[in-house]
């Protein structure tokens, strides 16, 4: 029996619109440009967009600090965004490091690079973090 994608349709979404910010600029921008761009997109297709948002992280059940996420979607999907020439080898895990520090279950590296880049990771508090394509 097939497994149903977490958030699939969000997801798919959201990645539409990423192809639809990369085809309009393409590579070459600063992130914070593919940011807004995308943030007014997700908008326009009725999604909610919270971006830097601020999640406590805790150290055996002890606040230890404050991280911000890019953006978060429908208060669903994590999305971190990226817009170097090559897609830093640190990203994927810190997106990993994200969806553990919370309770979200889905998040994307969007990477605005030379070659747009997709990357989908599900993190449930069954499994570990694994990455979906």
């Amino acid at each position: 029996m097939p497994v149903a994608l977490v958030e699939r349709a969000l997801v798919g979404s959201i990645i539409d619109c990423f192809y639809t910010v990369y085809n309009y600029f393409g590579f070459g921008f600063a992130e914070v440009v593919y940011a807004g761009a995308l943030e007014l997109e997700l908008l326009d297709r009725g999604h909610a967009v919270v971006r830097e948002l601020a999640v406590a992280v805790a150290y055996k059940g002890r606040h230890v600090a404050w991280q911000r996420l890019d953006m978060v979607v429908d208060d669903k999907v994590i999305v971190e965004l990226k817009a170097a020439d090559k897609l830093p080898p640190f990203a994927a895990r810190q997106l990993i490091n994200y969806l553990h520090a919370t309770t979200f279950e889905v998040g994307l590296v969007l990477h605005f690079g030379p070659e747009p880049v997709v990357q989908r990771y599900v993190h449930t508090r069954k499994n570990t973090a694994v990455k979906k394509g």
